[in-house]
């Protein structure tokens, strides 16, 4: 009898979305982009050894829906030859994000917290504001 393997027993989870790399957010403007990202239907962000992602959920559309199996697989793009068992989502469990917003309140709240409570931050721009220079 032959033994399944790993892809026997998924459903294509791997091409049931995308995640690309953006720049990472420094100033509140660049969070509130990040934000925008948020708004949207089947987008999350997440961090991954420092690096941000965008991630979105969106079937490829070569993906067979009854065996789930690649339309194209001889004919398959590099990035999808290059992806390996090793790396498969179909894994238990979570994935260990440093960090995963999956909606633009989250972001917002994120962004309040950073910014707006972070009273470190404040307290150095009060400090700086309140120097004055010699001539």
């Amino acid at each position: 009898m032959a033994q399944k393997s790993q892809c026997d027993k998924c459903t294509g989870l791997c091409c049931r979305y995308f995640a690309l790399p953006i720049e990472t957010p420094e100033t509140k403007e660049d969070f509130d982009d990040v934000r925008w990202y948020l708004c949207h239907k089947d987008v999350t962000v997440f961090v991954e050894d420092g690096d941000w992602y965008v991630n979105i959920k969106n079937k490829c559309r070569h993906l067979s829906e009854t065996d789930y199996r690649c339309g194209i697989y001889e004919k398959r793009p590099h990035i999808c030859r290059k992806y390996k068992h090793s790396d498969c989502d179909f894994v238990d469990g979570e994935y260990d994000y440093e960090l995963h917003f999956t909606n633009d309140k989250e972001m917002e709240e994120y962004i309040r917290i950073k910014f707006e409570n972070n009273v470190t931050e404040k307290q150095r721009a009060v400090k700086h504001k309140g120097k004055t220079r010699k001539a």
